[in-house]
């Protein structure tokens, strides 16, 4: 199943990198949120998408805009893992139950247990407004993002 734009985002509660509970519908009213889906944590791929997201963090958290990374690995990973890449925004544990979220989505792959490259926005009304699906080795494209961002903030 996959959210198609203009239809509700669908709401979630997963835990941050520190352990919080962190709800999309926490942001309804307040910020448009992008949501964005990656395999896994500590690798090259992902690890330079989330890098270029934090050098490039005016665009995607500001008083408007909240960026949620999303992936399958558990709490203590994502952690760590933000710490050692400084990384400035959430990273949300889709661990358990596994995948949940991520098939709410459309972007749970059962064969291998984790979640494809997935990005979406979210407006303050919790409707979807953009999305892409990359496959696991391709790497997106922060200027597809940002422009679609620009066309809602």
């Amino acid at each position: 199943m996959s959210v198609e734009i203009g239809a509700p985002a669908p709401d979630f509660e997963l835990s941050n990198q520190h352990g919080e509970k962190v709800r999309l519908s926490d942001y309804r009213g307040k910020k448009t949120v992008v949501i964005v889906f990656y395999p896994f944590a500590f690798t090259g791929v992902c690890t330079g998408e989330l890098c270029s997201l934090r050098d490039d963090i005016s665009g995607f958290v500001s008083d408007d805009v909240e960026t949620l990374a999303i992936s399958c690995d558990p709490v203590p990973s994502l952690a760590v893992f933000a710490e050692q890449n400084d990384l400035p925004y959430q990273l949300l544990s889709d661990f358990w139950p596994h995948g949940a979220t991520s098939r709410d989505y459309g972007v749970f792959w059962e064969n291998t247990g984790f979640a494809t490259r997935g990005t979406f926005i979210v407006d303050q009304a919790g409707i979807m407004r953009w999305s892409v699906i990359n496959g696991p080795g391709e790497a997106r494209s922060l200027d597809d993002y940002k422009a679609a961002l620009a066309d809602l903030v």
